[in-house]
C-alpha cells in the first residue's frame, strides 16, 4: 500500500560547551511542512541546560520554538459547528447551548485539580478558560462565546482571564459577549412568539441553562426534555452523538496541533533515552520527560506518565513510577504531552543498560513486527478491527516460534483467543482532544466491552462484569478475540456492518482520511492475569508452555506505540521518537561529557 508521508532521518548532534559545562542539542532534518526555525534555550532534567539549535537537512518542519509556537490562525470553531450541524441532519431552526467548566474544588477543600476545559465545549469555542458558555443560533448561523467579566478582586489573586478582544483574536466565533447577558439572550432567541421555539440542543438534561428567575411569559422553559409548557422543544439526546461524530475526522488546524504535541513528545522520549543510564528510579524518568515538555511550553500531559521498569511493565496503566531501576531489565515509557488542548500518545520500551537480554530482544522483535505490519496496512476504507487481527496473527506465529505457544495450529490458537493472555488490549484508539478520543457512532474494535459517554466503562473478563476506571486501551478478552476472528473468516461486508454494539454505536469503523489513530501492539507477562484466567483454564492452558514461559516473566511487557494520520493514499506516521536500533544507539551514546557515574567530565581524574 502507499505511504503518502515520506520517511526522513532525523539527526541530533550533541555538542559540548566547555564554558558553561552544558550540552547543546542540534536537531537536523525533521519531516513536515514548515521552514527553518530559530535557536532557543531551555533547561531540562538532571541538571543539564539544553539550548536547542535546529538545522533542517531538508525543506520541511523543524522542531523549534519558532515552529512550535508559530501562530496557526484562529481556532476554526465555525467549521466545527458546521460539522456538528451536518451530523444533526441540518436542522433549519434551533439553538445549540454548551457550558464550559468552572474551576473545580476537591470536597471539603479550598484546593482543586488544575483546570481542564470540557472538550466538547472547546471544540465549538476554542476557549480554554473557566466560566464560559457558547451558543449557536442555527437559522442566523451566529456562534457566540460568552465569557465572564474580569473582577479586579479575583484578578488580584489569580490574574485576568482573556478579554473580549483577546478571545476574538484566538477563535473565529461570530461574536464574544459577557455572560451576564446570556439569560436575556436565551429568553429572546427561544421565545416562540419571536420566531424561536427551538429545539434547544444540549448535551444532557443536567446541562440545561439556568433561566430562573424569569418573567411569567418565559414559563415555556419549565420542561426538562421534550416540549415545554409554551411549546419550546428541548433536545437532550441528539447533540452529544453529533459532536462526537464530528470530532472523528480532524480539520487541518486540529492536525497541526496534534502534530506539535506528537513532535514534542517524541523529542522528550529521546531526552529520557539519553539519560536513562544515569537514572536510578522510575520517578527520575518521569521527571525528565515531563520537565522537558514543560520547558518547551507544554505544561499538561495527555494522561498520567507510565514509567514502568521490569515486571511493572506488565501492568497496562502502571502509574506509581517510584521503584528503583537496579536489577531491572527494561523500561516501558508511555507518555505524551498536550499542545493547545490536543493530545499525543507514544510508547517506547527499551533495555535500561542499552543491551537486550536474549529473551527481551525476542519479545521486542515480536512487537516490532506486529506494529510495522499493521502500520503498513493502514489506508482509507480499512476496517480497523482487521488490523487488530493481523497483530494477533503475528503474535501467535512468533510466540509459537519461541515455544511459548504450542500444541496447536496458528489458526486453532487464534480462533480460541488464547493469545489474549499476552496481548490483552486493543490495537489502538483515536487521538484528538482526548488521548482516547471519541469514535463517533462506530467503534474501532467494538468488542464485548462497553464505554458510556460519561467516561465510565464496564468490561467483561471471562464471564464476570466489573466497573473499572476509564482506560485509554480497550480490553480484549479471549471471547472477544474469538468472535472477531469468526466474523473475519466469514469475510462478508454485510456481516461486518451488521455487527452492532450498545447505543449509540452502530458498527465497526473503517479508517477515513484525516483520522488520527494509534497503533500500539504489546506483549505482556502479567503473572496474576495469565495464571488466573488462562493457566487455570484447560481450554487455554493446553496451548501455553509454562516451562518456556518461565523465562519471560522478568521482562514484564513490551509495547510500541505511534500516532498515525490516515491520508488520502495511505498514512503518515507523526511519531519520530526513537525505537529499535536507533534507541539503543542513543542509550549507549548517552550524554557527551558525562561518565558512567553520571558526573560531568566522565568521572575520571
Amino acid at each position: 500500500m502507499a505511504n503518502s508521508g515520506q520517511e526522513h532521518e532525523i539527526h541530533y548532534n550533541l555538542v559540548e560547551d566547555d564554558e558553561f559545562d552544558i550540552v547543546n542539542i542540534v536537531v537536523e532534518g525533521m519531516d513536515g511542512i514548515h521552514g527553518a526555525g530559530a535557536a532557543s534555550s531551555v533547561s531540562v532534567g538532571v541538571g543539564i541546560k539544553a539550548p536547542i539549535t535546529y538545522q533542517p537537512r531538508i525543506p520541511g518542519r523543524p522542531l523549534s520554538q519558532k515552529w512550535l509556537h508559530e501562530k496557526l490562525g484562529k481556532y476554526p470553531a465555525k467549521t466545527h459547528v458546521q460539522k456538528v450541524i451536518e451530523e444533526l441532519d441540518a436542522p433549519k431552526s434551533g439553538l445549540i447551548y454548551l457550558r464550559g467548566f468552572d474551576e473545580p474544588l476537591y470536597p471539603y477543600s479550598d484546593q482543586g485539580p488544575p483546570f481542564r476545559q470540557q472538550r466538547h465545549f472547546f471544540y465549538l469555542s476554542g476557549a480554554d478558560f473557566p466560566g464560559c458558555a457558547v451558543t449557536y443560533d442555527i437559522p442566523r448561523q451566529e456562534l457566540i462565546l460568552w465569557i465572564r467579566r474580569n473582577d479586579p478582586r479575583l484578578s488580584l489573586w489569580y490574574g485576568n482571564t482573556p478579554s473580549i478582544d483577546e478571545s476574538k483574536s484566538k477563535s473565529d466565533v461570530s461574536d464574544v459577549r459577557y455572560i451576564d447577558g446570556l439569560t436575556a439572550y436565551l429568553h429572546a432567541v427561544l421565545t416562540p412568539e419571536t420566531g424561536g421555539g427551538g429545539p434547544l440542543y444540549v448535551l444532557s438534561p443536567d446541562q440545561l441553562p439556568k433561566l430562573s428567575p424569569s418573567p411569567p411569559q418565559y414559563s415555556f422553559f419549565k420542561g426538562i426534555h421534550g416540549t415545554g409548557s409554551r411549546g419550546l422543544k428541548i433536545d437532550t439526546t441528539s447533540l452529544l452523538p453529533a459532536i462526537e461524530a464530528a470530532r472523528v475526522i480532524k480539520t487541518p488546524h486540529e492536525i497541526s496541533r496534534i502534530r506539535r504535541a506528537v513532535s514534542l513528545t517524541s523529542l522528550a522520549h529521546r531526552m529520557v533515552l539519553q539519560r536513562i543510564k544515569h537514572l536510578t528510579n522510575e520517578r527520575e524518568a518521569h521527571a525528565v520527560f515531563e520537565g522537558f515538555c514543560i520547558s518547551q511550553g507544554a505544561p499538561h500531559q495527555s494522561y498520567a506518565v507510565i514509567a514502568a521498569s521490569g515486571p511493572n511493565a506488565s501492568t497496562l496503566h502502571y502509574d506509581a513510577n517510584d521503584e528503583p531501576l537496579e536489577g531491572r531489565q527494561t523500561m516501558l515509557l508511555d507518555a505524551g504531552c498536550e499542545w493547545g488542548c490536543y493530545a499525543s500518545d507514544v510508547t517506547r520500551t527499551f533495555p535500561l543498560n542499552g543491551k537486550w537480554t536474549k529473551e527481551g530482544e525476542e519479545i521486542y522483535k515480536v512487537v516490532e513486527r506486529m506494529q510495522r505490519e499493521c502500520i503498513d496496512a493502514i489506508r482509507p476504507g480499512r476496517l480497523y478491527y482487521k488490523l487488530h487481527l493481523v497483530a494477533c496473527l503475528i503474535a501467535v506465529e512468533e510466540l509459537m516460534k519461541l515455544g511459548i505457544l504450542y500444541n496447536g495450529t496458528r489458526s486453532e490458537i487464534l480462533a480460541r483467543g488464547t493469545v489474549a493472555a499476552f496481548f490483552p488490549h486493543g490495537l489502538g484508539h483515536h487521538v484528538g482532544l482526548e488521548v482516547h478520543d471519541v469514535s463517533g457512532r462506530e467503534r474501532l474494535l467494538l468488542t464485548g466491552s462497553t464505554v458510556s459517554s460519561s467516561g465510565l466503562n464496564s468490561q467483561r473478563v471471562s464471564g464476570f462484569q466489573e466497573p473499572r476506571r476509564r482506560m485509554k486501551r480497550e480490553q480484549v478478552t479471549p471471547e472477544d478475540l474469538a468472535a472477531m476472528y469468526r466474523e473475519a473468516m466469514m469475510d462478508r461486508d454485510d456481516v461486518e456492518q451488521n455487527v452492532v454494539g450498545p447505543p449509540p454505536y452502530k458498527g465497526r469503523q473503517r479508517l477515513r482520511e484525516n483520522m488520527v489513530v494509534t497503533i500500539e501492539p504489546g506483549i505482556y507477562f502479567h503473572r496474576p492475569y495469565i495464571q488466573s484466567f488462562f493457566l487455570s483454564n484447560p481450554d487455554h492452558a493446553k496451548y501455553i508452555n509454562t516451562e518456556v514461559l518461565d523465562k519471560y516473566w522478568d521482562i514484564g511487557g513490551v509495547r510500541i506505540e505511534d500516532c498515525i494520520l490516515v491520508t488520502k493514499d495511505g498514512y503518515e506516521n507523526l511519531t519520530t521518537a526513537p525505537k529499535g536500533k536507533e534507541a539503543l544507539k542513543i542509550i549507549n551514546a548517552g550524554i557527551p561529557g558525562f561518565g558512567d557515574d553520571g558526573q560531568a567530565g566522565g568521572g575520571s581524574s
